[in-house]
């Protein structure tokens, strides 16, 4: 599945700046859900996509270094300027969404979006 067809399926609000649209064709092979990015430095694959409630900058930048599909920040939780630069620069597509981590996982299980472990 696409990453643009989970956005529109979920109602995912885009808040990064200037992402190329090759971004959003991405594949989502997966995904991962943490608030800690050391964990998620450490267990997530590259082409999931990371659900989180954290917004600041590192966020972009362990998504880029891990190759991530994208990252969702549930729950209306706000995401800093500086990460939205930096998701930018690295062409790392972050979406906010008012639904909590726990519902925008159930939905992505629902269509399809597992772990092939």
């Amino acid at each position: 599945m696409k990453l643009k067809e989970v956005a529109e399926a979920l109602n995912l609000k885009l808040v990064t700046k200037d992402l190329s649209e090759d971004a959003l064709y991405v594949d989502v092979e997966g995904g991962y859900v943490s608030d800690l990015l050391s964990n998620a430095m450490g267990q997530a694959q590259a082409g999931m996509l990371w659900v989180t409630m954290q917004g600041h900058q590192n966020v972009a930048a362990v998504a880029s270094l891990i190759g991530l599909a994208g990252v969702i920040v549930a729950g209306d939780a706000p995401v800093a300027e500086e990460t939205l630069h930096k998701a930018s620069v690295n062409d790392v597509a972050v979406f906010t969404t008012p639904l909590s981590a726990y519902d925008v996982v159930g939905k992505l299980y629902t269509m399809g979006v597992v772990n092939e472990d």
